[in-house]
């Protein structure tokens, strides 16, 4: 169970006014949990996958960069692509 006390808001610029979705991080164990409205997400399905997306990205960000050539090879070498 997630305490009130340690969980605060975290926003993602272009979608801090999109109804209906709250995201919260839980500062100590580093959970993010996505609330989300579904009456507001089927007005609206195509700007909720963007922030899902956009969610994706900033937990990347600090992963290891490769080149575009690196990930073709990789994804050719277990027949992918």
């Amino acid at each position: 169970m997630i305490k009130q006390k340690s969980i605060k808001m975290i926003t993602l610029q272009k979608y801090r006014d999109m109804k209906g979705v709250t995201i919260l991080k839980d500062e100590k164990t580093n959970r993010k949990i996505l609330q989300a409205d579904v009456s507001e997400i089927a007005k609206n399905p195509s700007k909720f996958e963007d922030l899902i997306d956009a969610i994706v990205a900033e937990e990347r960000k600090d992963e290891k960069k490769i080149s575009w050539e690196s990930a073709k090879k990789q994804l050719k070498k277990t027949r992918k692509i």
